[in-house]
């Protein structure tokens, strides 16, 4: 299938890596030059813009940092619906509001295409070793219509609902791991205090009643998880300034709602201290520096 590509940041380029692999003709676009000449090097054809990466393609998927970057690249003068025939889907795989989600499917719809929100969890490395999980919103024509592309980039393709549900369950599901991210920093910086070995901390973690990914697979003491980015100095992973933003994005659905968030709202803050102290380009797990001496930078 031949697939327009845009966004090829941390999570994208892997992703696109892995269409090419599954055997797909893809057209990427990015801000960054060096990220369109690596995936080039492996195969992709550049384009120089959305409008270009969405010509001539059969299908078209995005993963953008936030819902601004979302409408300039679908709408704009340049833009994806600018080049793209009718009947084409676009799969946006950005963490985003459901609002705009909406509102982008609307314009979508208006030019004869489908648009399908299909937000992902799992990871960098998930997203490197093709096992993400996707969360698709969208009728049931449009998530079997695009199930097929997203198990070359995923593992488990979840059909939410309609437009917009799948990132109701990403922000739901990106609220918890910010919660426990921070709980877990709290718990392993207080027993490195106390005298335990944190990796002997971190195993007895994750065998009892504390496990979770945030413990296992992505500790966020230096040393536990060799894989994990604690490990490489809080690099190559889930930016803190993402995470911000996905935990702004639970707080202000949950107040559209009257719905109230306590512990997220606490780990919004949390979070937010970490952005002015110049951290924000840290891996979301680099939250434990606020409980160790070795500071936020």
């Amino acid at each position: 299938m031949k697939i327009g590509f845009i966004g090829l940041g941390n999570m994208g380029a892997p992703m696109a890596r892995n269409l090419l692999k599954a055997g797909h003709a893809v057209t990427v676009f990015d801000l960054s030059t060096d990220a369109v000449g690596a995936l080039v090097d492996a195969g992709a054809k550049a384009a120089a813009s959305p409008r270009a990466a969405a010509t001539d393609v059969e299908c078209v998927i995005t993963m953008l940092p936030a819902a601004a970057h979302v409408r300039s690249v679908l709408s704009g003068d340049d833009g994806i619906l600018a080049g793209i025939a009718k009947g084409v889907a676009i799969v946006d795989s950005s963490t985003i509001d459901p609002a705009t989600v909406k509102a982008c499917a609307q314009l979508a719809a208006a030019q004869g295409n489908l648009f399908v929100d299909a937000p992902v969890s799992g990871g960098t490395s998930g997203a490197a070793a093709g096992t993400l999980t996707f969360m698709v919103g969208g009728t049931a024509a449009a998530y079997e219509q695009v199930k097929p592309v997203l198990l070359s980039m995923g593992k488990n393709i979840v059909h939410c609902g309609d437009t917009g549900t799948g990132q109701i369950a990403k922000i739901c599901n990106n609220l918890v791991l910010g919660i426990t991210m921070a709980g877990v920093a709290e718990a392993m910086a207080l027993g490195a205090s106390l005298g335990i070995d944190p990796k002997v901390l971190g195993g007895i973690m994750s065998t009892s009643t504390g496990r979770s990914w945030s413990v296992d697979t992505y500790n966020p003491y230096p040393g536990v998880i060799d894989t994990a980015p604690s490990s490489r100095g809080y690099t190559g992973g889930f930016g803190t300034d993402l995470m911000l933003k996905d935990l702004g994005l639970a707080t202000d659905a949950a107040k559209s709602v009257r719905q109230p968030v306590y512990l997220g709202a606490l780990a919004q803050q949390l979070y937010q201290t970490m952005s002015t102290k110049g951290a924000g380009k840290l891996d979301f797990s680099a939250v434990i520096k606020l409980y160790r001496d070795d500071g936020a930078a």
